[in-house]
């Protein structure tokens, strides 16, 4: 019996009604062209909103600011919170990435018998680039998950909504201290980074090339200017902002309880780290076209 010649139920749909159901819904949805284009301009829309948000929340920080009173107590207690307790993951990275960079340099110079040009290199690198980018990007993935999950922790249990209705601004109750530590820390984090690094870097070239260690540290210092340590040091107070105003940023629009949290602080390391590293090639850019 052919499918032409077998009962059907009455409410059972044929192949034509099937068909023309799956070309409308085909037609409801477009072709994949204009779906791609369709999400890419959502993407783009959430991103300018974000902006958009975060930026005025900059303004009202910045408001806050110069608005008394200055709570000081909070900033120290957040200096504590986010600086005292980040040198030891900014000390042991910092000291094994010296390691690293001594021995690549060191290996990659001894080819060409410029092997005690090694101190000069790694103390350019490190007073430039590594010694202030790489601690934010670390500190930044500890610190701003933390305030995106604290602050995301007081978002959806209310204390924010709280907050407010005793008539206070949670702007300069949460965000004005975790940015004025930070922008704060950041520079004397960044500065016994460089300290540990170019020690790790002088321990292990002495160890295993055989430089001596006061040759290696006059190269360095001959070689770095306070030019060339000033362009690292001047960029860790707005990677210090860019920590804190993301942190808080996703903390304060944290949703959704403990999954909110979760994606908030995913969110938030993310963004950080691509932030800072974007605003590292405009702010060395700036910086060299300022003072040469």
């Amino acid at each position: 019996m052919t499918d032409e010649q077998r009962p059907r139920h009455p409410n059972t749909p044929s192949t034509e009604d099937r068909q023309r159901s799956s070309l409308a819904l085909l037609a409801h949805k477009g072709p994949p062209s204009s779906r791609f284009t369709n999400l890419l301009v959502d993407q783009l829309l959430g991103f300018v909103d974000h902006l958009g948000a975060c930026s005025l929340m900059i303004l009202r920080t910045a408001r806050a600011l110069v608005t008394p009173p200055f709570d000081f107590r909070a900033v120290v207690y957040q200096l504590e919170s986010v600086g005292v307790k980040s040198v030891s993951i900014a000390s042991v990275t910092s000291v094994f990435i010296g390691m690293v960079m001594a021995v690549q340099f060191a290996i990659s110079l001894q080819k060409f018998g410029a092997m005690e040009y090694t101190g000069r290199v790694v103390g350019l690198s490190f007073s430039r680039e590594l010694a202030p980018t790489l601690t934010a990007v670390i500190v930044g993935g500890r610190v701003g998950a933390g305030m995106a999950a604290e602050v995301g922790s007081m978002a959806v249990t209310e204390q924010i909504d709280a907050i407010r209705a005793l008539g206070a601004d949670p702007v300069k109750k949460l965000v004005l201290p975790r940015v004025v530590a930070l922008v704060l820390g950041m520079p004397v984090l960044a500065l016994l980074a460089l300290v540990f690094g170019f020690t790790g870097a002088m321990m292990v070239v002495g160890a295993q090339f055989n430089i001596p260690p006061g040759f290696f540290l006059s190269s360095a210092i001959d070689s770095v200017t306070m030019n060339d340590f000033m362009s690292g040091i001047c960029k860790c107070p707005f990677f210090g902002a860019i920590i804190a105003f993301v942190g808080c940023y996703f903390g304060l629009t944290t949703t959704g309880g403990t999954e909110g949290v979760g994606k908030s602080t995913t969110r938030t390391v993310v963004v950080v780290s691509i932030a800072i590293l974007i605003a590292d090639f405009f702010l060395t850019k700036l910086y060299f076209l300022a003072f040469g």
